[in-house]
């Protein structure tokens, strides 16, 4: 009881300051975040045991190396407060506490997160945020928390923008750089103010471990790649450096063919997206380690010209995406949604593009480009012939266009 008294006096000061100091730490998100999230394998079977057995899978696996950062516990870590309304872990489930947890994820080179909700409880009806952010914040930081998961549930009748706000502010009143994630869902149309209040804001509902369906919950629905994917239309001018849109989690390793897998992580790649791998990192298959870990297309993902990927054209189901990247380059991808194989047959003298958000043209009848197969990790010609090729249901041919010197 000492320990918490000591903490609410600076709990007091903080919420003295607050009017002086609210902004958002920068510069934390330079390029979407990487990591690892519990829920959508395990939602709230997590323990501090299987915790640190991801974070020790990441650092042997591969995805340290390949630029993953953060483990990070989502919903049902928290049991109750105490007596002064300080949060309390769940003393069966995490005995050591959350602060030796996070000195172990930091012991291994990687970065710690938790979650938390904006409401009177979380989703999973845990104790959560309203009324108590200054305070949470304060502990995170004691225990050296990296990155804030913060939900939408129980909200009532609160307005989002004010109430990511006030928790933004407790985070950079408590001091330490914390990335803010704003799992708003989109309701609330967070990309219109999410880039002054958190590094990442959702976009859409829950994903659902289906490439094309939706899964009815009773009052909502979670959805499939595609049906995410085409939710991300009209909102790439609104990401960027430090502010991303987040259409949630990987489902790479959790059930979908590996065809849909790879085709559901280029597209997260494409659209700039937060890379928060969501399965069991202990026991990958060699496919899904090799999808997570393919080191071309993260480097779409994390380029740092930091634009957002757009569909500049479809045909018979299968779309062509393409995103600009820094150097000069382009990344570009062919996505076939039907269930079938497709052919392609694209004239690269046919496509002309001028994309007004990077101010850059793809112009072939100007420059020729070498093309990189980023899946087959090989070189195919240039853009003087035409490129031919078979994509079978539900997967991409994604390719990387370099300046012929």
């Amino acid at each position: 009881m000492k320990i918490q008294t000591k903490l609410l006096l600076p709990v007091l000061f903080l919420l003295a300051l607050y009017p002086l100091q609210a902004q958002k730490f920068q510069g934390l998100a330079k390029t979407p975040p990487m990591g690892w999230n519990s829920w959508n394998k395990f939602a709230c079977d997590v323990s501090e045991k299987m915790i640190r057995e991801e974070a020790d899978a990441m650092a042997a696996s591969g995805l340290k190396e390949a630029g993953y950062q953060y483990i990070v516990i989502d919903d049902c870590w928290q049991v109750s407060r105490d007596s002064l309304g300080f949060i309390v872990p769940d003393p069966q489930r995490f005995p050591s506490g959350i602060k030796a947890l996070a000195d172990y994820v930091h012991s291994k080179g990687l970065k710690f997160g938790i979650y938390s909700c904006a409401g009177d409880k979380t989703c999973a009806g845990r104790p959560a945020g309203r009324g108590h952010e200054y305070q949470d914040a304060l502990m995170y930081a004691k225990w050296g928390v990296d990155y804030l998961k913060y939900d939408w549930c129980n909200t009532g009748k609160m307005n989002a923008e004010e109430a990511y706000s006030t928790m933004r502010d407790a985070l950079f009143a408590a001091g330490r750089p914390i990335v803010f994630s704003l799992c708003e869902w989109g309701n609330n149309k967070p990309w219109l103010w999410g880039a002054a209040v958190g590094h990442l804001w959702r976009t859409t509902g829950d994903i659902y471990n289906c490439f094309d369906c939706k899964k009815n919950n009773g009052n909502w629905f979670a959805n499939g790649v595609l049906q995410i994917l085409d939710m991300q239309n009209g909102l790439r001018k609104f990401a960027g450096p430090d502010h991303w849109n987040d259409p949630d989690m990987l489902e790479v390793g959790n059930g979908m063919p590996a065809n849909e897998d790879k085709a559901h992580f280029t597209m997260w790649c494409m659209l700039a997206a937060p890379l928060i791998a969501g399965n069991d990192l202990r026991n990958m298959s060699p496919e899904t380690k090799a999808i997570l870990t393919n080191k071309e297309a993260i480097a779409i993902n994390q380029d740092t010209l930091g634009i957002q990927g757009f569909k500049f054209a479809a045909k018979d189901s299968v779309e062509t995406w393409m995103k600009p990247l820094c150097g000069g380059k382009w990344a570009v991808c062919l996505l076939n949604r039907s269930k079938v194989s497709r052919s392609v047959d694209l004239d690269w003298k046919s496509m002309s593009v001028t994309d007004s958000l990077s101010q850059r043209e793809f112009n072939t009848s100007k420059e020729i480009f070498k093309i990189k197969d980023i899946w087959q990790n090989k070189e195919g010609g240039d853009t003087r012939k035409p490129l031919k090729a078979v994509i079978p249901t539900h997967d991409v041919l994604c390719l990387k266009l370099y300046r012929k010197e």
